[in-house]
């Protein structure tokens, strides 16, 4: 299958640079997976295509603000690191700009000294090992003198951190937010509750992986970039209990879908267990944990495209695609949402 497949035309002006003031207010396709079927709501009013019984599974991962700019002690050069990947206690798996200005046994210092790292090896592509110095509790440092390492087609500063979290991130770990959580605030959460949809967690610690462009031209060859993840037992037996109702489960994210299809056996049951997942979803794939999702308007070409239309068929998504750039929606991660369901309520049991 062709990666220029799920290529699609996407003026520059729709890539939201910014949040909404309201999270809720985004605006939602709610596209139906059986029949191609397109409506236009607003994602405040989710409510009302989910139904009592329903399960929401959401990753409830926290970024860290893990872009750091600090000066390179006796030279004074401007040096920018990025975190990828905590290797023991304060040792970190990083990318560092310029990378040739650090060698093993440099020294870069960021906030006056507040805080310290020492190159301990040089990896390829700009990789460093460093190991951290401070006084007090990293992550409140980190808090202090991090910025949040937003993706590189936003060009626009963010205001407040917290836009780049969502309202239930709860497990430090990831480079980047899984975005369609973004939507829900409590108060939305707790109505959901109210009418009886059960909302559960999983973790999966989003790499920058993730905005890797796929450089090859069928989508077999691509290698997809290893994740962490989690799934508690209480998740499990709400998967369990949801499925033996006859109700639905819907993730929130294509985090969400990647965790809860790499852990389902053939009958769709889900265990708890942890691990790394690599998985890759394209059209073809047989989903066996999931019947429906919520998700944000993606890059041409990108994994994440190819993976909601291996849920919704591929010309049903370029369809929906062509429609939300007609319709001028917000694309990408402070963009709007897309629910891709059953709009009859069937679960996929039922509607084969």
């Amino acid at each position: 299958m062709k990666v220029e497949d799920f290529d699609f035309d996407l003026p520059e002006e729709l890539i939201a640079q910014t949040p909404l003031l309201q999270r809720a207010e985004s605006r939602m396709m709610v596209l139906d997976k059986q029949t191609g079927d397109i409506q236009h709501d607003v994602f405040k009013h989710i409510a009302d295509y989910v139904q009592p019984g329903d399960l929401l599974v959401l990753n409830n991962t926290k970024v860290l603000p893990a872009r750091l700019h600090g000066v390179k002690e006796g030279t004074g050069a401007n040096i920018e690191v990025l975190l990828l990947k905590q290797d023991e206690k304060d040792v970190w798996e990083t990318l560092v700009k310029p990378a040739k200005r650090i060698k093993e046994g440099s020294i870069i210092s960021f906030g006056d000294g507040k805080l310290r790292a020492v190159c301990t090896a040089e990896k390829e592509h700009g990789g460093r090992m460093l190991h951290f110095e401070y006084e007090g509790i990293f992550y409140e440092v980190l808090d202090e003198l991090g910025e949040m390492p937003l993706p590189p087609y936003i060009k626009e500063q963010l205001e407040e951190k917290d836009r780049y979290q969502t309202v239930y991130a709860k497990e430090r770990g990831s480079a980047a937010a899984p975005t369609a959580g973004l939507h829900f605030t409590e108060q939305l959460l707790n109505e959901l509750k109210v009418r009886g949809v059960r909302v559960e967690f999983i973790t999966l610690h989003v790499g920058l992986g993730t905005f890797r462009p796929v450089s090859v031209d069928t989508i077999e060859e691509h290698d997809m970039h290893a994740e962490y993840y989690t799934i508690s037992k209480q998740t499990e037996d709400a998967i369990r209990e949801t499925k033996e109702n006859g109700g639905r489960v819907i993730a929130v994210g294509t985090t969400s879908v990647r965790t809860l299809e790499t852990a389902a056996r053939d009958d769709g049951a889900v265990k708890e267990s942890n691990g790394w997942t690599n998985i890759f979803i394209y059209p073809g794939f047989e989903f066996r944990a999931i019947d429906g999702m919520i998700t944000n308007f993606h890059l041409p070409k990108s994994t994440l495209i190819m993976l909601i239309s291996a849920l919704a068929g591929q010309k049903e998504v370029l369809k929906a695609y062509a429609e939300a750039v007609k319709e001028q929606y917000r694309f990408f991660s402070f963009g709007d949402a897309m629910l891709i369901i059953d709009t009859k309520g069937e679960t996929d049991d039922d509607s084969h």
